[in-house]
């Protein structure tokens, strides 16, 4: 049992199979349950943040069907798809709600930056101050590969540690997290609570039931790490089910239940771990390694052995010491052009100077020590 009256915001995600299930555009026959927990919650004070994919399942039936039942979609339909069904898809929340909706559409570079991230945050906040339900999407009518989150149970955990969320819960078309994949053993055990998210529990993950939707188990997996590091309680469940719903509102659990860290990452140290992508990579020299937890540690150039990738001043960087483990992510201030030139053999000390270079790469407070198990 848990207390739903103590908390204060939640995120809410659904998939694909709930938006559009016959992939034929929106139909209300699995949102009109969540639409009442979202309706019930706000009538408890709890403000709730809907994160909604399904706009290529709902934007799919306005194309061809000779071209959309055809295996190899381009991506360029795709994302004519997606611009399509974004509208329809709005348009169906908006009828299940007699309050105002607003859309969110996100790219992982809006994230990447941590002022464009603090600015979806306040947005957020503003929008939930005016009972305003936000709605946040994956914008995959522009994204390219190198600016996607890729699925959205991962955008839902990096939006529930935005708005400094309670709880996140992702629906799913199975029950919860079972020891293996239901739909291929008959023996397969539904576990109702995980501690830790471990290498053992990730390998329980099996895929979704449905074809429609970009995440299967592992990335609400992924995602139930993301939001649990932040202290954050999360929940798979059933969306196809009334009774998932209704059970939460009783303060019961109807699927699997992700215990949050005792111990919750720092904002700025969760957003470098679970939001911010690698832009290149740093080597810095092995005698790092013991001073990370120093309050005061500060990485100049002369700590840089090599460096990897292409990144600008201010992009997240992956460190690594010399024997190549990843010890660290960090906010580069200095360009990988410019650490190029630092670390060459043929410069000196006298050449730097000249140059009037001072100042660390990296300091202590953008920089996140990744767990070295």
């Amino acid at each position: 049992m848990f207390d739903l009256t103590k908390w204060q915001r939640i995120v809410l995600k659904v998939g694909s199979t709930l938006i559009a299930p016959d992939g034929k555009g929106c139909s209300s026959r699995y949102l009109l349950a969540i639409a009442h927990f979202v309706v019930r919650c706000r009538a408890m004070g709890i403000q709730v943040v809907l994160v909604s994919s399904g706009s290529v399942a709902a934007g799919k039936h306005l194309f061809s069907d000779n071209v959309t039942n055809n295996r190899d979609v381009s991506i360029t339909l795709k994302k004519a798809m997606a611009a399509a069904g974004q509208s329809e898809m709005m348009a169906a929340w908006d009828r299940l709600f007699d309050f105002p909706t607003a859309q969110l559409l996100l790219t992982q570079d809006v994230l990447q930056d941590h002022a464009s991230y603090t600015s979806v945050r306040k947005t957020v906040f503003e929008l939930l101050d005016h009972d305003i339900l936000p709605v946040i999407n994956e914008n995959d009518a522009v994204s390219t590969d190198n600016l996607k989150v890729g699925d959205n149970d991962n955008l839902s955990a990096m939006a529930a540690a935005a708005v400094d969320a309670d709880c996140l819960i992702i629906c799913s078309d199975v029950d919860g997290l079972y020891d293996k994949n239901p739909s291929q053993h008959s023996d397969a055990k539904l576990i109702h609570q995980v501690d830790n998210i471990d290498s053992n529990i990730l390998s329980m993950a099996g895929d979704s039931v449905s074809g429609l939707g970009t995440g299967g188990m592992f990335t609400k997996l992924e995602a139930a790490q993301k939001a649990t590091a932040h202290g954050i309680l999360t929940f798979i469940l059933n969306g196809l089910k009334e009774s998932s719903f209704n059970q939460l509102l009783q303060g019961q659990n109807p699927g699997t239940c992700f215990m949050p860290a005792e111990t919750p990452m720092q904002e700025k140290v969760h957003w470098l771990t679970h939001t911010s992508q690698a832009r290149g990579e740093v080597i810095v020299n092995n005698n790092i390694q013991a001073k990370l937890q120093d309050a005061d540690l500060k990485l100049d150039y002369s700590d840089i052995v090599d460096v990897n990738g292409d990144f600008a001043a201010g992009d997240t960087v992956l460190v690594r010491d010399e024997a190549g483990k990843k010890i660290a992510k960090a906010t580069s201030r200095s360009s990988s052009c410019l650490l190029y030139f630092l670390t060459s053999d043929d410069v000196d000390d006298s050449i730097v100077e000249s140059a009037q270079i001072s100042g660390p790469v990296i300091v202590k407070n953008e920089l996140a020590v990744l767990e070295t198990k």
